[in-house]
């Protein structure tokens, strides 16, 4: 029994899924062709229309978390895929939302399991330990360590090892400034949210948009701190932590024109903190009007004239929908727009690009048979159309696609192809 008592069958009093959003499901079955889970397992359970069956059966007075519930939540990707394609305007989104945390506290995993999971957390939210991490894994890259670990038969090392990216040493010392001015009459002042995982390993799409933000006319704040804005727990059903983070994002960032984020599930988790603190009387009404703030770097962008030049780039992009941009956010015309308006940038549309890549926050961590299958899918579409280059805007994503293309591919984050085109660079320049 858990410290909170069970008062909804399975579901204790704490947020669970909510009965009136349950009863919005009609179960048409428009889901099932974009569900991805639904492809991989083809088990009914493992659609949204499915999981929803299982969370009313959850309000049941008699029911308990049973195995089969954590089975078949945790098989969820939570991509929202299911969102953007119902015609009844179910909101899964804040369903799943509101159930992962009651599956966190009542299922009854075994200890290496909790064990491994809490690893994760420990080490890829926190941007300092990524940061001593990083000359290590530097060095076990360039020696070829890397690859004798890899021989070894422990599965969750060889996922680790075989998403890890390539890393320099200094990662582990390169910062943005705190301010960066304006270029021109200021626009505004905006903050952008570093990422934990983006600021360490993925520092030069950071420091890009912060050149191309400030070009335009924005003065860049780059708060150090709080370390993580907590969407990666928010996904994964760490509420009470969750919380805590977003709180102290909230406080670090409100005070600005807007919050730039230029990674996907950050931007999902942040522009979802007015649900989040909704039954909070203190932080309700500030996490609402942060929310408000909140943008996609290409929402900024795409709602202002350019001031800077964009240079041609000959290159044929493929554009990859990073899940929580397009289907969490309903960000998909914008970031298209932007690349558009590079000259001889050339932009191709793989098929299937509703499916996820199988990244999803932990999910290739800890569901990896099935992420295999889905990143394998996904490359495969964006292969096909004969790209130069990908365009992702999430370092998952971007890793994830690089670990199942038969070619090398670069990929880049939107933000540095315009970088490119405003510095007039070559595509062999770019980096």
């Amino acid at each position: 029994m858990s410290l909170i008592d069970l008062v909804n069958g399975a579901w204790d009093e704490n947020r669970p899924p909510d009965p009136e959003l349950i009863k919005d499901c009609v179960h048409c079955g428009f889901c099932l062709p974009t569900c991805p889970s639904y492809l991989v397992f083809e088990e009914e359970m493992d659609s949204p229309r499915g999981r929803i069956v299982l969370m009313r059966v959850g309000h049941d007075e008699a029911e308990e978390v049973s195995g089969e519930m954590v089975t078949h939540f945790d098989r969820c990707l939570g991509c929202m895929a299911c969102v953007t394609a119902c015609p009844s305007g179910v909101q899964y989104d804040k369903l799943i939302e509101q159930t992962r945390p009651q599956i966190e506290r009542h299922a009854d995993r075994p200890l290496r399991e909790r064990a491994y999971r809490r690893a994760i957390f420990e080490m890829f939210t926190h941007p300092g330990r990524l940061r001593a991490l990083a000359p290590v894994l530097a060095l076990q890259q360039r020696t070829g360590i890397n690859d004798l670990l890899a021989k070894l038969p422990i599965p969750k090392l060889q996922g680790l090892l075989a998403l890890a990216p390539d890393v320099s040493a200094s990662a582990a010392v390169r910062q943005l400034p705190e301010v960066t001015p304006a270029r021109g009459v200021s626009r505004g002042r905006i903050a952008l949210m570093q990422g934990c995982i983006q600021r360490v390993f993925f520092g030069d799409v950071n420091a890009a948009t912060v050149r191309v933000l400030a070009a335009e006319g924005f003065e860049v704040h780059a708060p150090r701190k709080p370390r993580c804005c907590g969407s990666l727990m928010m996904h994964a059903g760490l509420e009470e932590e969750a919380l805590v983070l977003a709180r102290e994002t909230i406080a670090a960032y409100e005070g600005f024109d807007a919050i730039g984020v230029n990674v996907a599930g950050c931007g999902s988790g942040m522009k979802d903190y007015a649900h989040l603190l909704a039954d909070d009387p203190e932080w309700a009404e500030r996490a609402e009007a942060f929310s408000a703030k909140v943008k996609d770097v290409s929402e900024v962008l795409a709602g202002e004239e350019p001031r800077v030049v964009r240079h041609p780039l000959a290159l044929k992009v493929a554009y990859h929908d990073a899940c929580h941009l397009a289907h969490a956010q309903g960000v998909r015309d914008e970031p298209r727009e932007l690349l558009r308006s590079i000259p001889d940038l050339e932009l191709a549309e793989p098929d299937e690009w509703e499916i996820c890549c199988g990244s999803a926050g932990i999910y290739n961590l800890v569901q990896p048979e099935a992420a295999a299958k889905l990143g394998q899918r996904k490359a495969d579409n964006l292969a096909a159309t004969e790209p130069d280059a990908i365009a992702a805007a999430n370092p998952g994503c971007a890793l994830q696609i690089a670990g199942y293309l038969d070619r090398e591919v670069p990929i880049y984050h939107p933000m540095t192809l315009l970088d490119a085109s405003q510095r007039n660079l070559r595509p062999e320049e770019i980096r």
